[in-house]
């Protein structure tokens, strides 16, 4: 059956709201982390300017007539002019709006909260929550908000009026509360409020301790022997790799891998020119190791046309023209000798 128009209308509604609350989510956690960056740059600046006085020619005059300046409304100024980056939109709109509540705080509350983070973003804007809770009630993260995720992962939002709450877990754990080791991993230790992954042997897939003698499972390219341990497959000595005509095979733990021969070599069965199954053209066996063949040094000459010399390379030869030649269509010509009376200087009459 076809759904109808208002079938296809309630499922557009229905996702444009999933999207909307997923938008706030975002928007919640996001106004935390301006907040905190506000009131971390707030910090910054009292301690920059801790050392700083009103200036002037006579300080101390200053400062018993008018009030100190480390509890004046100029330094506070000063404090916040540096709070906020000009290009960062959210942070110079949580600043403007709520400038007020930095005054209230500098002159009437900083004694008895002195957390401003705690004061501000938390208790005062509710846009942050304490550490190990989220979302608007700041309810608690999955775990307890003293060790979120049993101290195994990340919770949503933590910290915010955002998020779900819900664990990521960190490497080797899984599960809603992060205390089940994933494949690979075991639990060295484990309660109702406690687990400690550990890392599997490199042969074992599953295990129950740390020795290759403690896998469930042997990974791919382990094997079990007769102790039922698992051991390295040598898939270079079975036969059993991939590798090409050029390429000698390399065995790794739990796999092999395909390197090229010597250019020396036809065929390999390791690295080195005393590793050739034969050796390749321009080449010679010398007592187990491929060298290479002078061509220039054979009785059968290797150059054969008129004016010629040969040149060894490794592997091949070349034929080049004598001193005093030159090639001209494949031959090797005598080089033109220029005039006698073109060489010389002209004379000049004075």
């Amino acid at each position: 059956m076809l759904p109808t128009a208002s079938d296809l209308l309630f499922f557009s509604f229905a996702l444009l709201l999933l999207c909307q609350v997923s938008d706030a989510k975002r928007d919640l956690k996001s106004a935390c982390s301006t907040c905190k960056r506000i009131t971390e740059n707030f910090d910054k600046g009292f301690e920059r300017t801790a050392k700083q006085n009103f200036g002037g020619g006579n300080t101390a005059w200053e400062e018993r007539k008018l009030s100190k300046y480390e509890t004046s409304e100029i330094r506070l100024m000063e404090i916040i002019e540096g709070l906020c980056d000009s290009s960062s939109f959210e942070c110079n709109q949580m600043l403007e709006e709520h400038e007020e509540h930095f005054e209230t705080w500098w002159f009437k509350r900083k004694t008895k909260h002195p957390d401003l983070h705690k004061w501000f973003c938390i208790e005062t804007i509710s846009v942050c929550c304490p550490k190990g809770t989220f979302g608007p009630d700041c309810n608690a993260c999955l775990g307890g908000s003293e060790r979120p995720c049993h101290g195994n992962g990340a919770c949503d939002g933590d910290g915010t009026r955002g998020g779900n709450g819900k664990c990521s877990c960190d490497k080797g754990y899984k599960g809603e509360f992060c205390l089940d080791c994933i494949d690979g991993y075991f639990n060295a230790v484990r309660n109702d409020t406690f687990s400690l992954c550990t890392e599997c042997d490199a042969s074992c897939k599953t295990c129950t301790g740390a020795t290759n003698q403690d896998c469930d499972e042997c990974k791919e390219g382990w094997e079990e022997d007769d102790q039922e341990s698992c051991i390295d497959v040598d898939e270079c000595a079975k036969g059993s790799s991939t590798c090409k005509e050029d390429q000698y095979c390399l065995n790794t733990e739990g796999s092999y891998s395909c390197k090229d021969c010597d250019k020396v070599c036809s065929g390999c069965t390791g690295a080195g020119p005393d590793k050739c199954q034969s050796c390749a053209s321009g080449y010679q066996d010398t007592e187990g190791t491929c060298t290479d063949i002078d061509e220039c040094s054979q009785p059968e000459l290797a150059c054969t046309k008129e004016h010629q010399e040969c040149v060894n390379t490794k592997g091949s030869f070349s034929c080049i023209c004598s001193i005093g030649y030159e090639e001209l269509d494949g031959e090797c010509v005598e080089t033109p000798q220029k005039d006698e009376a073109e060489n010389s200087e002209p004379r000049v009459e004075l």
